[in-house]
């Protein structure tokens, strides 16, 4: 816990910025795959503890859909991203050449979950290249996995795997606007602490 504390105490500035790049690059990504301008406030970063994040996606009974994928290499942890369902299936739609279409009362289709599936390892993947050629650390990902559930439930993964390490993750919100829709999107990255370490090492701190 003393480890986690140093870090949010003096590092947090520096996280910001690699949060404020890989998120730009991230939007930059989902723009060009729905072929429609998005723009992005500056994002909110902040350490918080699992219990916390669940009440910032709305509590831990809210429906979000949460894209993750397990990292490793120089970096190892988890990444998601995670979205309230309105916003999901408004993108989605935008995807699919469907803009204004209303939601499925089911859920989603076969379709849009691959679709979701899609939007969470491109942007993912834009966010982590960023962090990589930063760092000129290498990071290697799984296959995305999404699950469309509540919130408490798709956080307990990384809570369980990582409760041994710390209670805390690296929160970035990025709240941005579509045709004038405003949308709140998550990056949750959960490093382990060395991969901390790692990371502002890379950049000549600590």
């Amino acid at each position: 816990m003393q480890e986690q504390e140093k870090i949010e105490d003096m590092d947090l500035d520096v996280l910001t910025e690699i949060a404020n790049i890989g998120a730009g690059n991230a939007v930059t990504a989902l723009s060009q795959m729905i072929s429609n301008k998005i723009d992005m406030h500056v994002p909110q970063v902040k350490m918080l503890t699992f219990s916390e994040l669940s009440e910032i996606l709305g509590g831990p009974e809210a429906l979000v859909a949460g894209i993750m994928v397990s990292l490793d290499g120089d970096i190892e942890g988890y990444m998601l991203f995670m979205m309230e369902n309105d916003a999901a299936h408004h993108l989605v739609n935008q995807l699919m050449g469907q803009p204004g279409q209303e939601k499925e009362e089911e859920g989603f289709s076969e379709i849009a979950q691959s679709a979701l599936t899609e939007i969470g390892n491109i942007i993912t993947g834009a966010y982590l290249n960023s962090i990589s050629k930063m760092t000129a650390l290498q990071i290697t990902t799984s296959i995305p996995y999404l699950a469309i559930d509540m919130a408490g439930a798709i956080l307990s993964v990384p809570a369980i795997e990582f409760g041994k390490l710390g209670d805390k993750a690296l929160l970035i919100e990025s709240r941005f606007c579509d045709m004038d829709i405003d949308l709140s999107g998550y990056f949750i990255m959960i490093p382990t602490m060395e991969s901390y370490h790692a990371i502002l090492s890379a950049l000549g701190i600590g």
